[in-house]
């Protein structure tokens, strides 16, 4: 949070003060960043025609008699490709809804405008600064709703701010953290397909002398999707964990820098965040409220990301403008809850 400097306007008495907005700014506008996005639309095509070519067609036999086809691998390959057809076509719905959804703004509205002024609205947010004022941005002019953060590359304040992906051109943030979060999970499903059913075609291509064209795109198919694999499920993973742990990968750095406890130890406070629902709601801040529809690119998690549900209160220091100042408290969050009556409990 920034702080009035010379050259800002002076302040007049019983006048609020505010600084100006950034001009807003076009997305999509600069067309070199949409090569990400066109090296992972020519990866997957290339792969699937690896995979489709390659190693579906050979083994669903067209064209061969009844007595000559053999059923079983015939019968294997259909459950392949009808698998990885539906995993395809899920991951590209999923990229195109993560690239194609704003991931969410401060809105335009009075009480989200900054002005010198003493804040009167800070009981609107969670996360404040050590006077208790709202956070606020010094780029956009606006107070900062809790989790949200400043992208200086899509040039806005983000809600609930993952972190910037140029793979997407797009911020990862409230709105579209499912989609991309699918892209991910249906990545990795893919790729793990591809490696595992594809080897005995790799190992068939040398048994049986294929040509050195169709022996060389089995071998780069089936690298390429266990480098990926490796890649992908690494990061998914991280993601899942920062799921249940209610956290974003930009919080999730903040509490690994190194803090001080009242003794002056070095403390790191990963193991607590004040938006921790709980698992199922955990997944539910994130996937969505309908569990049938949690692997689907459908019915986003509800709410405006402007606001956030805890599961306990009071994590937060009230004197503090550190989020995870209130980290040291969690700790004994499991004996207080020992501690806690039983409640809703029939007599």
């Amino acid at each position: 949070a920034s702080q009035p400097v010379a050259g800002d306007r002076p302040r007049s008495a019983g006048a609020a003060r505010r600084r100006p907005a950034m001009p807003d700014v076009e997305r999509f506008s600069e067309p070199l960043k949409f090569l990400p996005i066109a090296y992972v639309a020519c990866t997957t095509t290339g792969l699937w025609t690896i995979y489709v070519v390659l190693h579906c067609l050979p083994r669903l036999q067209i064209g061969a008699s009844p007595q000559s086809a053999d059923q079983g691998w015939r019968l294997r390959t259909q459950v392949e490709l009808s698998v990885f057809s539906g995993a395809f076509l899920l991951f590209a719905v999923s990229y195109l809804k993560s690239i194609l959804t704003h991931p969410g703004e401060v809105p335009s509205s009075r009480q989200w405008e900054y002005s010198f002024e003493s804040d009167k609205m800070s009981h609107l947010v969670r996360e404040k600064k050590k006077s208790g004022d709202r956070r606020h941005c010094k780029w956009c002019g606006k107070y900062k709703p809790d989790r949200c953060h400043h992208c200086r590359v899509c040039k806005t304040c983000i809600l609930k701010m993952d972190h910037h992906c140029p793979w997407i051109y797009n911020c990862v943030g409230f709105h579209n953290y499912k989609y991309f979060f699918l892209v991910l999970f249906y990545a990795v499903l893919e790729c793990q397909l591809i490696f595992w059913t594809m080897m005995d075609s790799v190992i068939r291509s040398i048994v049986d002398g294929l040509p050195f064209v169709t022996m060389f795109f089995l071998f780069f198919g089936e690298t390429l999707a266990l480098f990926l694999s490796l890649l992908l499920t690494t990061f998914w993973g991280f993601h899942i964990w920062l799921m249940f742990k209610a956290m974003s990968t930009i919080e999730y750095c903040e509490k690994a820098m190194p803090k001080n406890d009242d003794e002056g130890r070095a403390v790191a406070g990963w193991g607590a965040s004040p938006y921790d629902r709980g698992c199922y709601g955990n997944l539910c801040a994130v996937l969505g409220d309908n569990p049938l529809l949690w692997l689907l690119p459908l019915s986003p998690p509800a709410g405006d990301g402007l606001s956030y549900d805890a599961e306990e209160e009071g994590l937060l220091s009230p004197h503090s403008g550190d989020l995870f100042a209130g980290a040291r408290a969690a700790r004994g969050l499991e004996a207080r809850r020992s501690l806690r009556p039983k409640a809703r409990r029939a007599p």
